[in-house]
């Protein structure tokens, strides 16, 4: 077979084609309808298989998180309670309505207890906040430093919580000192109290 007969067949009548042009037309038409049969179906597939590889990939990252949270769980909930704990005893720390006029003894005792010559203790009005009530006490007394560090500290070691807050050190005559301060006691919110 040589090339002029390659370029004498004709389409019309394959059935005389020599057999390895047949073999080789048909090698053709099947790789290309292969090809077309990939381009039209498997394509689509492999477009499918790799978002669904990415997907299988952002789901077993979430996995491994939540994992991860899950073995902590006990520490975690172990955790919370030790927080609800120390939350109660804060919590325990406020006193409530009627023990708030001993608390305002208790301040008062302890700057008399450290020397100190009171000239203001003025309770002021309660600002309710979300589950307290803070009670601000302007507070002017005279004395030395050191009897305001005993002051201070006094109040400090009280057994309910009480906070200084604007600390204003002044010289007056003699070489005595004025503080003025605001004290801040807090108070939980009864529940029959509301906010």
């Amino acid at each position: 077979m040589n090339m002029n007969d390659l370029n004498n067949l004709s389409l019309e009548n394959l059935g005389s084609w020599p057999l390895p042009v047949k073999i080789g037309g048909a090698i053709i038409v099947f790789a290309l309808i292969g090809f077309l049969g990939w381009q039209y179906d498997i394509k689509d597939l492999r477009v499918e298989l790799d978002n669904t590889r990415r997907a299988e990939q952002d789901l077993r990252i979430q996995f491994e998180g939540k994992q991860k949270k899950a073995a902590n769980l006990p520490a975690l909930k172990q955790q919370l309670e030790d927080i609800k704990e120390t939350f109660g005893d804060l919590l325990k720390r406020l006193p409530n309505k009627t023990e708030v006029a001993e608390l305002l003894v208790d301040i008062s005792q302890q700057g008399l207890g450290a020397g100190l010559e009171f000239e203001l203790f003025k309770p002021g009005n309660e600002q309710p906040a979300d589950f307290y009530v803070e009670l601000p006490i302007q507070i002017r007394v005279v004395g030395t430093y050191h009897e305001f560090g005993r002051f201070i500290s006094g109040i400090s070691d009280l057994p309910r919580i009480v906070t200084s807050h604007n600390i204003k050190i002044t010289p007056i005559k003699d070489g005595r000192l004025a503080l003025e301060t605001t004290a801040k006691t807090y108070r939980y919110i009864d529940e029959n109290e509301g906010s």
